[in-house]
């Protein structure tokens, strides 16, 4: 390719000399497709990595940066962190610090892959992402708070039996709005005499756990399916009944913006009161109520107990703090 001068410029992020089996045409292109194609991890992990290094990818070229060394990668965190994406209810909100860090791990193994190859050096080695926040970004509803958004909801109709069998059981169980999504009429079973619900966990590829049913948790599904009249297992315990949408799974979407609604009806919403507050909710309030530390892990299906400590840390922070014993 020639430049206004007439002059040829080398458009490659690898090398001429370096190239091998990879193409001089669009070649950052081929290497990402490449490295994509020597992971061994989840589909949906590499569609992750795929997204992440996309954006790479065009920022570079916009750049025109034909040769990029380690400055440019700061450079490029730098973007992340001022980075601004149109949320799913049409809002404009920066990277999370875990989105941008993530990105910053996909550009790491990408280049890591590039330099085992000989194919470019590793210009992103030990380039650190950022501190993920101290304590959970969400807040938690208290006992009375929980009751009120429950009996916010006046069960008539089939979206109020919906939405409260839902939200119930969201602050009974710590679900995740991808999780309950998921779940079909056929998840719900036995376990050694308990009634348990399978789940399809986060970052899983069946439905390999399950959360407890109580009584509380379980009877108002009953009430909501009942209604529902003749169903089968096959079909999702969520649906939607709009004409638009009937009968279709509610997507996550549509989960956060029901609870999101109820809870702006009885006052409770704010910026940092949402959807996933319920999860925290639920963690707590077995906390409170005398659960093991472990026992809530296992419910909350963490993979690392450190975030289910993350609770116990901030209740004692609460009712131990040393504030309290500063007098005059």
């Amino acid at each position: 390719m020639l430049n206004n001068k007439g002059e040829r410029v080398n458009k490659e992020i690898v090398p001429t000399e370096n190239k091998r089996s990879l193409e001089v045409i669009d070649l950052l292109d081929k290497a990402i497709e490449k490295f994509l194609l020597t992971l061994d991890t989840k589909p949906i992990t590499k569609e992750t990595y795929k997204k992440a290094l996309r954006v790479f990818e065009i920022w570079i070229k916009d750049k025109n940066y034909i040769k990029p060394a380690r400055e440019h990668i700061l450079e490029y965190k730098d973007y992340l962190k001022d980075k601004t994406i149109v949320n799913n209810d049409g809002e404009i909100k920066t990277l999370s610090p875990l989105t941008v860090t993530a990105y910053l791990t996909a550009l790491r193994r990408f280049f890591a892959f590039l330099e085992a190859e000989k194919l470019y050096p590793n210009i992103a080695k030990d380039i650190k992402g950022l501190k993920r926040p101290k304590g959970f970004l969400k807040e938690t509803l208290t006992k009375d708070e929980a009751i009120r958004l429950l009996e916010g909801i006046e069960r008539k109709g089939l979206n109020a039996l919906r939405d409260y069998a839902m939200i119930n059981l969201m602050l009974r169980t710590g679900l995740r709005t991808i999780e309950v999504s998921r779940v079909l009429i056929g998840d719900i079973g036995r376990e050694t005499g308990e009634t348990v619900l399978r789940v399809w966990g986060k970052g899983r590829d069946t439905k390999d756990d399950f959360v407890i049913l109580t009584d509380k948790a379980y009877e108002p599904i009953l009430d909501y399916l009942q209604a529902r009249g003749e169903t089968k297992l096959s079909e999702p315990i969520f649906i939607s009944h709009s004409n638009r949408n009937k009968a279709e799974a509610l997507t996550t979407r549509s989960i956060r913006r029901v609870i999101e609604d109820r809870l702006k009806a009885v006052g409770l919403k704010t910026a940092k009161v949402t959807a996933h507050s319920l999860r925290h909710t639920a963690g707590t309030m077995a906390l409170l109520n005398g659960a093991d530390i472990l026992a809530v892990k296992e419910m909350l299906r963490h993979s690392n107990i450190n975030t289910t400590l993350i609770y116990t840390h901030n209740l004692n922070r609460l009712s131990k703090g040393a504030e309290k014993f500063i007098e005059f």
